[in-house]
């Protein structure tokens, strides 16, 4: 189990790891086009994407958690009928995204000067690449949920250097500016999901043996019910999140110039952790779901210790890097002396999220491969309103201190809750 746990969860990390490094690329470009306009209308337009792209994550979660339990049960007909399905609703809602991103340009070009040009420049173009983005959501969740996570990583692989190069040839041979970078990265985005494509094809063509089934025949495996169910749970679940990220940067920016700056730091030491965690909860998903699937109860119990062991240790290792070399990482971070200065005393707060987070991270992969998104979504409910009501009753008097404090308690409320509510599973779902 060790073994399995491994082979999805590294490849995922590593997965992760090059997802702000592709990021890079762009800022890297645009930092030698000669003015500093370009870069702060890349930071712009990722921003944009980021916060839509991630409202749509559920199509990389629910596929994993559905494709997950019927490889569990073998159901090779059901596992192509869910990728169809998770497919075909990706490329709608990515060519709906191309038809209201005018709107999106509109309020861009409503504000003055370069950077809002160039960032409505850069959009306008990577915009086209939505219906790739979205439908590498599907196929990333599909794979995950075959176990198969190093397609993933081979993918962003792929596309980091398919950026780089197209991004060069079009910046420098044809002198397009910013929008040779956009060209650049939506030539990768669409070069991820060709190859992504056929290796989806190559494989369902492997495993259907007798030829693939009739597309009528496809249509009646899919569980309607199931997937709208569970993409709508894990949507307003991102809601909360967002929620929570949004109003976590807006309270610390109430505070002053230097606190956000501070809040902004100190959260790349969450953003670290989740890459590691994130790649253990993706093999919670994986692994969770085909157990599951296949009515391995006792193998699913095996699975949960196992990840929970694994989570522990990468928290104690996390929270013994930061408790040792936490002044180091800010130092990295910023060479502002009072940035530096001003986060010591919120150090110790990113000592404690490892712990405080680890069992949301895990409990999260859990959930989404046994489908119940429902709880997840009630924990997630219930630590956003924690986050919000401490905040708000401590504000006046623990200034940032309390901000992080609701934030800790948010991270260590949903793993709590989700405790809780995984014992109700055992004995109603689960029978254990």
């Amino acid at each position: 189990m060790h073994r399995d746990i491994l082979r999805i969860a590294l490849p995922s990390i590593a997965s992760n790891i090059m997802v702000p490094l592709l990021g890079l690329i762009d800022m890297n470009l645009v930092g030698h086009l000669g003015s500093p306009s370009y870069i702060g209308a890349i930071a712009l337009s990722s921003t944009l994407f980021n916060m839509m792209y991630w409202l749509f994550a559920f199509l990389r979660m629910g596929t994993t958690g559905l494709s997950a339990q019927a490889f569990g049960r073998n159901d090779r007909e059901e596992l192509i009928a869910i990728l169809l399905h998770s497919a075909l609703v990706a490329l709608c809602i990515g060519l709906a995204i191309i038809v209201i991103h005018p709107l999106i340009l509109q309020g861009l070009n409503a504000y003055a000067g370069d950077t809002a040009i160039h960032a409505a420049r850069y959009f306008g173009i990577c915009i086209w690449g939505a219906p790739a983005v979205l439908g590498l959501y599907s196929l990333t969740g599909w794979f995950i949920g075959i176990q198969e996570a190093r397609y993933p990583l081979y993918i962003a692989l792929l596309q980091g250097l398919t950026n780089i190069a197209a991004s060069l040839f079009f910046v420098y041979e044809l002198h397009y500016g910013i929008g040779g970078v956009a060209l650049g990265t939506l030539t990768a985005q669409y070069a991820g999901l060709a190859v992504a494509t056929g290796w989806a094809v190559r494989h369902c063509r492997r495993q259907a043996h007798d030829g693939f089934p009739p597309l009528r025949r496809l249509w009646e495996k899919v569980n309607f019910n199931a997937f709208f169910t569970v993409n709508r749970d894990i949507f307003f679940r991102t809601l909360c999140l967002i929620g929570v990220t949004g109003a976590f940067t807006f309270f610390g920016m109430r505070q002053g110039e230097t606190v956000l700056a501070v809040n902004a730091v100190l959260m790349q030491f969450f953003t670290l952790y989740s890459f590691f965690m994130d790649g253990f909860a993706f093999a919670a998903e994986a692994l969770s779901g085909r157990q599951f699937g296949a009515g391995q109860s006792a193998g699913l119990q095996h699975t949960v210790k196992a990840l929970f062991r694994w989570g522990g240790i990468m928290a104690l290792l996390t929270t013994l890097l930061y408790i040792g070399g936490g002044k180091v990482l800010v130092a990295l971070l910023t060479d502002q002396e009072s940035v530096r200065t001003a986060a010591l005393p919120y150090l110790p707060w990113v000592w404690v999220i490892p712990i405080a987070g680890m069992a949301a991270f895990l409990w999260d992969g859990i959930f989404i491969g046994l489908t119940a998104t429902f709880e997840m979504l009630v924990s997630m409910a219930w630590a956003t309103l924690v986050f919000f009501s401490v905040h708000l009753l401590l504000q006046d008097s623990g200034g940032n201190h309390a901000l992080w404090l609701s934030f800790v308690l948010y991270l260590a409320v949903r793993g709590g809750i989700q405790t809780f509510l995984y014992r109700r599973l055992k004995r109603n779902r689960l029978g254990l």
